[in-house]
């Protein structure tokens, strides 16, 4: 869910600031880009050295960096998706509310126009001073996020409200938000990837030369957008980036059918990428087949048609998507599928094209058809940006329909 989201991190003075590394770490581990802007003041209470490790970035205390730029506060701005203010003191409170800007922290803030998070951190006097609730009433109302300080032990030695969120409270509050504004947020996706190896004996298969690689770009995106997703993938060296994708690993046609079939009826969006195998061995010999004659032959029938048994029980609230990979007359046996099978779009692409192999490429020529024969063809692109496109379709295809 999180993966390549641009997230900022500012840091001002309060002893809470020991738990801020343990946030950017959460965040980093999640597959976001973290950067930190750090008060002068915060340093003394966690040290700049310790946020780059964690972050992977320079971090930033002033208005001019290490090469004398000035204007990093604006750079920040515009390259984060969020910002989350951990922990925010009663004094960038009250800054923050009143507009004023005196530090590269309250600059960035001003120059932003992401979502905010405010993580407050103060004493119980503190906190409950009126003119703290005052401006933590102004602040929300102006579109700020507010985690609200728990109830706990203060380093005063006081016990009540005021200390800051849990770095894993302020994580579930970020991964809430970007679920929440995603379009695909609630929907459940299957997608099926890679290729399937059909057993001959215990150490030879049937197989192609699939990768995986572009279904596991499309399950990753589907994530991005918000969707619960989960993937039947064949034998591959890739995984998804996204952590919250489930993967269910098979072997066989018939393992890859199985799965299908069992998570198909609980999906609103099934994309099937597989590169499925048509045929099988009649017969699997239970020992290895030693070299005899200068030929062999080889009885094979036919395995399961996954996407022409999902299509016959799709129902009107499912998409069913398909891929048309071909050597010749590519858009007439897209077409065809597309009818045949029951589909909503169907993504036809040559495996021989002008560019080169498809299979195991990084990359991929591919032409959308929808249920009206409409075509919207793409130049060479890789399999990740191709992925967005077949994503960003559907979607669109989806409120379409609504």
């Amino acid at each position: 869910m999180l993966h390549n989201k641009n997230i900022l991190i500012g840091i001002t003075a309060g002893i809470a600031a020991y738990k801020t590394p343990l946030l950017i770490r959460l965040l980093v581990k999640e597959g976001a880009n973290v950067k930190v802007v750090l008060t002068k003041d915060a340093s003394q209470f966690v040290t700049a050295q310790t946020l780059s490790v964690l972050s992977k970035n320079e971090v930033i205390s002033d208005f001019f960096d290490s090469n004398n730029n000035w204007n990093n506060h604006v750079k920040y701005a515009q390259w984060a998706d969020l910002i989350i203010v951990a922990p925010l003191t009663a004094n960038t409170l009250a800054k923050i509310a009143n507009g004023i800007c005196d530090n590269v922290l309250l600059a960035t803030l001003l120059s932003s126009t992401c979502k905010i998070m405010l993580a407050p951190a103060m004493d119980l006097e503190m906190y409950q001073h009126p003119v703290t609730k005052q401006n933590l009433t102004k602040v929300e109302s102006l579109g700020n996020v507010i985690i609200p300080a728990e109830n706990g032990e203060l380093a005063s030695g006081l016990t009540g409200e005021g200390r800051m969120a849990e770095p894993e409270t302020i994580f579930k509050n970020i991964v809430n938000y970007f679920e929440s504004n995603l379009p695909l947020s609630g929907k459940k996706v299957l997608v099926n990837a890679g290729p399937t190896y059909e057993a001959i004996d215990p150490v030879r298969f049937i197989g192609n030369r699939s990768s995986g690689k572009m279904g596991i770009a499309i399950a990753d995106y589907f994530s991005e957008m918000g969707a619960e997703v989960i993937v039947v993938l064949g034998p591959s060296s890739y995984k998804p980036n996204q952590k919250s994708v489930k993967v269910i690993h098979v072997e066989s046609a018939e393992e890859m059918y199985t799965n299908c079939m069992t998570h198909f009826k609980e999906s609103d969006i099934t994309v099937c990428s597989a590169a499925v195998a048509d045929y099988k061995a009649k017969e699997i010999s239970n020992r290895k087949i030693k070299k005899q004659d200068d030929s062999m032959n080889l009885e094979l029938q036919k395995t399961k048609d996954i996407l022409f048994e999902l299509g016959k029980i799709k129902t009107k609230k499912q998409c069913l998507v398909g891929f048309a990979l071909e050597t010749e007359n590519l858009e007439e046996y897209a077409k065809l599928k597309l009818t045949q099978k029951n589909l909503d779009i169907v993504i036809a692409n040559n495996a021989r094209s002008a560019y080169g192999v498809v299979f195991g490429s990084d990359s991929n020529q591919i032409t959308i058809i929808d249920k009206s024969n409409k075509l919207t063809k793409f130049e060479l692109l890789s399999k990740v940006e191709s992925a967005k496109h077949i994503v960003n379709f559907i979607i669109n295809y989806l409120n379409s329909k609504v």
